[in-house]
């Protein structure tokens, strides 16, 4: 386990690399943007199958 560990921190000091601040801002706008993107295609998709199954259901009820 200490050996993994040691491997591992040695890794990160010599493998990796971060992105510069402006890869990472244009990273952050890139995923903020899908992210709204997503969220407002469940939404659309989620209120469509809302108002299906209220159809449905006053169809059936009534």
């Amino acid at each position: 386990m200490i050996t993994y560990i040691k491997e591992s921190i040695d890794e990160l000091r010599n493998n990796v690399t971060l992105p510069t601040r402006s890869e990472s801002s244009n990273l952050m706008v890139i995923v903020a943007v899908f992210s709204i993107l997503f969220a407002l295609a469940t939404w659309g998709v989620d209120s469509v199958f809302s108002k299906l199954i209220q159809l449905y259901f006053d169809k059936v009820l009534n």
